[in-house]
């Protein structure tokens, strides 16, 4: 048996490397290379070869390397498959980072201060108070709860939003779709960290920006389908969002001329919130493996009936 890695080649070597050291036993090909196709047990990818189980009869696992699965074509992965995402704890650390600094940015009205320094403007813009801007994270899985605990030291009021909601301490939660009116209603910064599926897509629309207070803002680092772009720019011009900070769009990379590049009320990074750490990505698959090998449950199994 033997395991391939068909996603960016640079990490790909790292991961041959550190194969090598944890498990010198099974046999690692980068793509293109496969080795014996029939070999092939298990496949880590961003997005699937075509043809995918004519071209690995025996596969057993498929890793994305990835938190999320959207990007997957569920039609050519048989159900007797398991289909894992990636759970490593770098995943969760570098998008509390990222999102802390976008929390941060808009709280301390980074994207005006940017455009004033263009403009050679000198002027203070008064501070508000951390207690009192709410903070509010639409999906409460693993990355959700990270981003959460990683802001609480700053002493931002902070609710959480997910269909089946929970407890987290320190956190107001919400449930539901009946709970997330008043959800969006106490939320003066909105993170979107949902998985993305036909009940999520174009969530982030001008009914939802409705519902937030006025001059809210927007951090949207889920998927970029999540997001109406349209109805981003109305809501800006409108002034009922005052600022977004976008990690993913639709589509990726933008157009030379689409208009979130010039507007100053909008930062965009290239779908970098979070990258898979190689050494932990490594050690979290070769832990699924184990499992699987035991016949329990594996960790990061995707619901196929939910989407994530």
């Amino acid at each position: 048996m033997s395991f391939v890695y068909k996603a960016e080649p640079v990490r790909g070597e790292e991961w041959r490397t550190l194969f090598k050291e944890r498990a010198p036993d099974l046999p690692f090909h980068v793509w293109p290379e496969t080795g014996p196709a029939e070999d092939v047990r298990y496949l880590a990818v961003w997005q699937p070869p075509a043809r995918l189980m004519e071209r690995f009869p025996n596969l057993e696992l498929l890793f994305s390397v990835g938190a999320g699965v959207d990007q997957l074509d569920w039609t050519g992965i048989p159900a007797h498959v398991p289909v894992v995402r990636m759970t490593e704890p770098g995943i969760a650390q570098g998008m509390a980072e990222y999102v802390t600094l976008a929390v941060l940015a808009l709280h301390r009205d980074w994207p005006n201060y940017l455009q004033q320094q263009r403009a050679g403007i000198w002027r203070e813009w008064r501070n508000v108070p951390a207690a009192q801007r709410r903070i509010g994270v639409l999906g409460l899985g693993m990355l959700g709860k990270h981003v959460l605990q990683q802001l609480r030291p700053f002493g931002f009021p902070l609710a959480g939003w997910s269909r089946s909601g929970g407890a987290i301490e320190g956190v107001e939660v919400f449930a539901g779709e009946s709970q997330l009116p008043e959800f969006l209603a106490r939320t003066d910064i909105l993170i979107c960290l949902l998985p993305l599926t036909d009940q999520t897509r174009g969530l982030l629309n001008s009914r939802l920006f409705g519902q937030l207070p006025n001059g809210a803002a927007l951090i949207n680092v889920g998927r970029g389908a999540h997001l109406i772009n349209d109805d981003l720019l109305a809501a800006l011009d409108a002034g009922q969002l005052r600022g977004a900070v976008l990690d993913v769009c639709d589509p990726e990379p933008l157009s030379a001329d689409h208009p979130f590049w010039k507007d100053p009320r909008i930062i965009i990074t290239p779908h970098v919130a979070s990258m898979t750490r190689p050494e932990t990505a490594v050690e979290r698959v070769l832990e699924v493996i184990t499992q699987h090998r035991a016949g329990v449950p594996l960790k990061g199994a995707i619901d196929r009936n939910k989407g994530y």
